[in-house]
């Protein structure tokens, strides 16, 4: 069967945000299950590395991973004009995130090199595919996600080594870096689509860039990310540095947030949900400043960037895609608003309400991953079948 003859079959492998969005879906709300059975005494799976490394790997690789591998393979299409992956090329890139899934959750008696390999290879494979065609385009400036994609796939490596080595520290200092590249990833995204999106929505001119804002929103994100990587490689010893990079990183993110009006989109929640999930950015960077310098975990300060931020923001962005590269008319469904808000309020409270108020942890954390799981839930309820059908407008994609 040729390339043509498996999209025209199976529309799900006609672009990658369709396989990698309904997946990484469904995998978080069944991954949260666990995770909430686990966090109540009920254990229903022994993964590589135990529960805890689980948990926070695979929503970093495994679901997050998913996403940022489907947006990106989908919008290097249209960035290029070129082709985007699809058919048999894409089966093969799902099969792989799919068997690593399966591997760590199941088969923990494996040698440690044999599931790194099998794990760490998918993200590589998915800078290779994206700059082909960015390099066939000779669109250099995309080319910015190859070295994003490539932290993302050294901080996956190194948070196998850690538990192939028994290195707690790599494996915490790993996962930070994984969830400040994203991070990273979210402030560049954020900059090109927010904005956009606002004005073409509300039906006014997109603001101009502030040349002095962009170096100083990017660059300092950048930054981070790096003395990230050095902490990591080194033990390097920067809390200081480390917070008043995060400090500018906050104070120009919200800065540059607020040059966007998205109060003007209040009654449309594709919008407000972006705008406040970038919102979360500053908060989680000034929040993870704050810890950093007053000696505390940085727990709740992550958890702001991955729930509040992270999770929603993918949500949002899943959403909308969806929509627009299916054929259908860009509008928010019932109770997709309700998803994106519980996901806030989610975000909120795993940070913000836990530093005033440690002591409701237990109900707290459960609190959050029923908000996932309803949120999720959502989305899978509402574009499953978009996702599994041709576009409504009969063209490719």
């Amino acid at each position: 069967m040729s390339l043509r003859q498996l999209s025209d079959r199976l529309p799900l492998l006609r672009l990658a945000f369709r396989p990698f969005f309904y997946f990484a879906a469904l995998f978080s709300l069944l991954a949260m299950l666990v995770w909430l059975g686990f966090w109540h005494g009920n254990v229903w799976l022994s993964p590589y590395g135990g529960m805890l490394w689980w948990h926070q790997y695979e929503m970093l690789f495994g679901f997050a991973g998913a996403i940022i591998a489907g947006f990106l393979l989908t919008a290097v299409q249209n960035w290029t004009g070129r082709p985007g992956v699809s058919g048999w090329a894409l089966l093969g890139l799902v099969v792989l995130w799919l068997a690593a899934r399966v591997l760590l959750a199941y088969a923990a008696s494996l040698p440690g090199w044999l599931l790194l390999l099998v794990d760490v290879s998918f993200l590589p494979l998915v800078a290779i595919i994206m700059v082909r065609s960015v390099v066939a385009a000779r669109l250099w400036r995309n080319l910015l996600f190859l070295p994003v994609l490539l932290l993302l796939g050294t901080a996956n490596a190194a948070m196998h080594l850690g538990v192939v080595n028994g290195n707690a520290l790599l494996i915490r200092e790993a996962s930070h870096l994984a969830v400040l590249t994203i991070t990273l990833l979210m402030v560049v995204l954020g900059g090109r689509v927010i904005a956009f999106f606002t004005a073409r929505k509300l039906s006014f001119p997109q603001p101009e860039r502030t040349p002095l804002l962009e170096a100083l929103s990017l660059g300092s994100m950048a930054a981070i990310v790096v003395l990230q990587l050095m902490s990591m490689l080194s033990d390097l010893g920067s809390d200081r540095l480390m917070a008043t990079l995060m400090t500018i990183a906050a104070l120009s993110n919200a800065w540059r947030l607020a040059q966007w009006k998205g109060w003007l989109g209040w009654r449309e929640p594709l919008l407000w949900g972006l705008h406040l999930s970038y919102a979360f950015i500053p908060l989680g960077l000034m929040l993870w400043a704050w810890q950093l310098v007053s000696g505390q975990r940085v727990e709740t300060a992550v958890h702001a960037l991955a729930i509040g931020a992270m999770a929603t923001m993918m949500l949002a962005m899943m959403a909308r895609v969806s929509l627009g590269h299916t054929g259908r008319a860009i509008q928010t469904l019932p109770g997709v608003g309700l998803a994106l808000g519980i996901l806030l309020i989610a975000g909120l409270l795993r940070s913000v309400w836990l530093v005033v108020f440690p002591q409701t942890s237990h109900w707290v954390f459960s609190a959050a991953i029923i908000a996932w799981c309803i949120s999720y839930l959502v989305f899978l309820l509402h574009y499953t079948v978009p996702l599994f059908s041709a576009r409504v407008d009969g063209n490719d994609g």
